[in-house]
């Protein structure tokens, strides 16, 4: 188990600098016609542009998604980690391929390029896997600071599905502005709407999404006993901040501080407070009975 906690850190540190390598591309090369110039000196300069702006979006989410898998089996097993990864990725990319054939849940939306293949030619197939990797680190960490208060389990069970839908929603606040108005746009808004251009549709679309998959993954859950890593969500973590700081440099370049600020409100510090309940319980504190059980 050592060993894969290595390499998790090692897909944690390159799906950061994946993501810092894209970040200069769309914040300092894009919107540059001399940096580029200068870039296109260098053979070297062209090819890592290149590759970051056709792959760079692919690669970082395919590493997060690799750590996070790799933690879930670690900290939880196999069950547990499944049981969650695949409804979170099943419903969500049945809600994105609905939302972009239909405009429900999300509004009306598509997907352009530069995150990797699209299924059924409208929904990359990196973006299930965000949702996955983004929803698992917020589920997880508000489940395990919820286990601290001495309430039922079934309200633990409902707080850490509302708590994490919430801090997946508030991330999609900070990134869906920038990600869809950036010199090189991945997805566009067919119905723009108030919210910087996005419909506040969509954000009920990502609650409800989110609370579908983590209430399905907690019920399968209860099927077996479940320890928590009350001391050990650095990973988890790591991967909401880089993912949310990605964001919101993005939609500060972009003149989008509303988005940010709500998204530290609703997203960062109800986290952090959930993250520091867990790191304080007692280590000798494991759960060892099923979610449906009452106190």
């Amino acid at each position: 188990m050592k060993r894969i906690s290595s390499i998790e850190n090692y897909l944690l540190t390159g799906h950061i600098l994946a993501m810092a390598f894209g970040l200069a591309g769309i914040i300092l090369v894009l919107p540059n016609p001399s940096f580029q110039a200068k870039l296109a000196q260098f053979e070297w300069g062209t090819t890592i542009f290149g590759w970051s702006m056709a792959g760079g979006g692919v690669a970082y989410m395919l590493l997060a998604m690799a750590a996070v898998a790799l933690y879930a089996y670690r900290t939880l097993g196999l069950w547990h980690w499944l049981s969650f990864m695949l409804p979170a990725i099943s419903l969500s990319l049945a809600s994105e391929l609905l939302g972009t054939s239909t405009g429900f849940p999300f509004g009306h939306y598509r997907y352009l390029g530069g995150l990797g293949y699209k299924i059924s030619g409208l929904v990359p197939f990196t973006i299930p896997l965000s949702w996955f990797y983004l929803g698992f680190s917020a589920y997880i960490i508000a489940l395990t600071g919820l286990k601290r208060l001495e309430i039922k389990n079934w309200l633990r069970q409902l707080g850490a599905i509302i708590c994490g839908s919430l801090c997946l929603t508030s991330w999609d606040f900070v990134l869906d502005p920038a990600m869809s108005q950036a010199p090189i746009a991945f997805w566009v808004w067919d119905q723009p709407g108030a919210f910087f251009g996005m419909p506040y549709q969509n954000f009920a679309g990502w609650m409800s999404t989110g609370i579908l998959f983590m209430t399905i993954a907690t019920l399968l859950w209860t099927m077996k006993p479940l320890t928590l890593p009350s001391n050990d969500l650095k990973l988890p973590l790591a991967i909401y901040l880089a993912n949310f700081i990605f964001a919101a440099i993005l939609s500060l370049a972009a003149g989008f501080y509303i988005p940010v600020l709500l998204g530290i409100v609703l997203g960062i510090l109800p986290l952090m407070i959930l993250y520091s309940m867990a790191a304080n319980q007692p280590i000798t504190s494991i759960e060892t009975k099923t979610l449906v059980t009452t106190n």
